[in-house]
This record gives C-alpha cells, structure tokens and sequence, in this order.
C-alpha cells in the first residue's frame, strides 16, 4: 500500500490560519490543494455527530459564557450535555488552554485572534456537504479522515459514536469510497469492531499515541510499535497514525538524524504510516526549520502521508522540493 508520494492530511483543516475544524478552515484547506481534511468527530446530547477536537466545548468555543451554568463539576463542558439547538448558539475561536484562574490564554500565540470568535461548530454532515460542493465546483476529489473521539467515554454515556458516523457516510454516499475515506482511532478494538462486527468498507489507521497520556483506550501503545503489534494492527486496519517522535529519534552528538524503525516494519506488514502533526510553528527539539522536518519524514523516513497544521506549505514542498 506504499503510495508514490504522501499524501497530505489538513490536521483539523488549515488550522495554522484559521480556528481548527470551522468550516473556514476546511474551505481553506481544500483551496491549499489538500488531498485529505480531517475531521475529529463526537456527539451532541441528541446524537448529532458534530465537528469537534474532544469530548470539551470550552476550549473552542464561548460555551462558558452562553451557558455558565451547566459546568460538570469537574469545571469542564462537554459536547454531550448539549444538545444540537444550544451548540448551535456557540461561536468557535482559536484553540485556547484555561489558565488557574480559568482565562483562556491562546496556544499559539501567533495565529488567529481569539477574538471576536466568528464561527460555528459544523455537523459532520454539513461538513460532508461543503466539501463535495467544492470537490464539484473545483473539479477535485478530496478525501475525507475522520477520527472517532472517546468512542468508550460515548458509549458509557449511553450513545454509540460509531454508528453515528456510519449513518452520516451511508447518508452522504460515502460509506462505498474506500479511495476517500480514512476511518482512525486510538482505540483498537473500535477499529475491530467497525473492521469485523459492522463490516465498513473503508481503510482503517491506527492512531498511536503515548500510554501516559490517558488515551480512551486500554491499549499499549509501546506494544503497537513492536513487530509483534504491528502485525496485530495490520490484522484490522490499513496504516498507523504514529506520533512524530516514535519515528524521529533526535540527532545524535555529530547532528546526524536518528530515526526509529517503525516505518520500516510497518511498511513490512502493509502498513501505511501517516504521523502526527507537522507544525511550522512548533518544531521537535533538534529541527531547525519545517523543511528540514519535512525532508526528514518524507526523503529520509519515507512515510505515506502527513498530518499538518499548514497544508499549503506540504503541498508546495511536494511539488517544487523546498518551500515557496
């Protein structure tokens, strides 16, 4: 399944310019010449699958002021608690982590305002919609990569996320475009049980993240990364989503690249390896500009296809071989 040039991922839509996930971003990435938009998928209180990052609303979204009082007591407002009418009534902002007085202070610094907040939280549907208008009226054929948040946390929460989503793709006609759709999740037996139990036909990635950070899974995703776990995976799903440092290792005393092996045996089991995420704005230690990144992961690595806050940057390097 090794593809002859990787393909590139718009990591929540062009989201280095605009508010991850808002229909503007993934306009945007879809101009920037994007092959796949990403969309990170969970549920409203009426079962609405809708367009958001996690299970939260605040850290996106003006929920605490809209609606002060339906806090968990944890402090944190989920999507769940809400259902479709209200979120409606939310405007979405850059990505904001809260301070120990709870004030939203922006995560990067140097990309869109936090205010005024000027957009809205997309359904998956409607997302789904304005893509293929624009797939119609550019004469493109952009892929879909939905993620499946906390499918566990959902469904103890008494709704099947999953099934959610398969509806929308029947819905839309994409649930038979194998060619345009990626399913991923950190959990793997959601991705047997979608594979398996409910027999979608589409390409699964295994999203491989770091046990400590408290994943909606009991995965181990030190295993994952063995010979023995990739043969595993490669038994219910078509790639890995790897984080970047499982594959780029740092540079050794003399500067050379250290690199692991994980793209070398996933490619050995017919796996495609689409890491995580390249941010011009956010360098791993050791890298001294985004096309060396890139000129690690793509020329050095080999790896199939890119995760990236900054779709148009890829999309150029891939075409001329530096940055424009």
């Amino acid at each position: 399944m090794k593809t002859s040039s990787p393909i590139v991922i718009a990591h929540r839509g062009a989201s280095g310019y605009l508010p991850e996930h808002t229909l503007a971003a993934k306009a945007m990435a879809h101009a920037m010449g994007a092959g796949f938009i990403e969309q990170d998928v969970v549920l409203s209180r009426d079962g609405t699958a809708i367009v958001l990052h996690d299970i939260h609303l605040d850290c996106t979204t003006d929920v605490a002021q809209c609606f002060p009082d339906r806090a968990r007591t944890d402090g944190r407002f989920y999507a769940i608690d809400f259902d479709l009418q209200e979120i409606r009534q939310l405007r979405v902002h850059e990505r904001t982590h809260l301070d120990i007085e709870r004030n939203g202070l922006a995560v990067f610094t140097e990309r869109f305002p936090t205010q005024p907040a000027l957009f809205q939280v997309p359904t998956l549907a409607e997302e789904i919609a304005m893509l293929a208008g624009l797939d119609r009226s550019r004469g493109q054929s952009t892929g879909l990569y939905i993620e499946l948040k906390s499918p566990n946390w959902h469904r103890r929460e008494g709704l099947d996320l999953s099934a959610a989503i398969l509806q929308v793709l029947d819905e839309t006609e994409y649930w038979n475009r194998p060619e345009q759709v990626f399913l991923q999740c950190f959990d793997d037996q959601t991705l047997r049980q979608l594979r398996h139990d409910l027999k979608a036909p589409l390409p699964m990635i295994q999203l491989i993240g770091e046990n400590s950070w408290g994943e909606d899974s009991e995965v181990d995703y030190d295993y994952l990364r063995t010979p023995k776990g990739l043969s595993y995976v490669a038994s219910y799903a078509q790639g890995i989503g790897p984080f970047i440092p499982h594959i780029y290792l740092g540079k050794t005393a003399s500067g050379d690249v250290h690199l692991s092996e994980l793209v070398e045996l996933a490619h050995a089991r017919g796996l495609l390896v689409h890491p995580y995420t390249l941010r011009r704005d956010e360098l791993p230690k050791g890298i001294n500009s985004f096309t060396e990144l890139l000129d690690i992961l793509i020329d050095q690595a080999g790896v199939d296809g890119l995760f990236t806050d900054f779709p148009d940057i890829v999309v150029d390097f891939l075409r001329t071989g530096r940055i424009i």
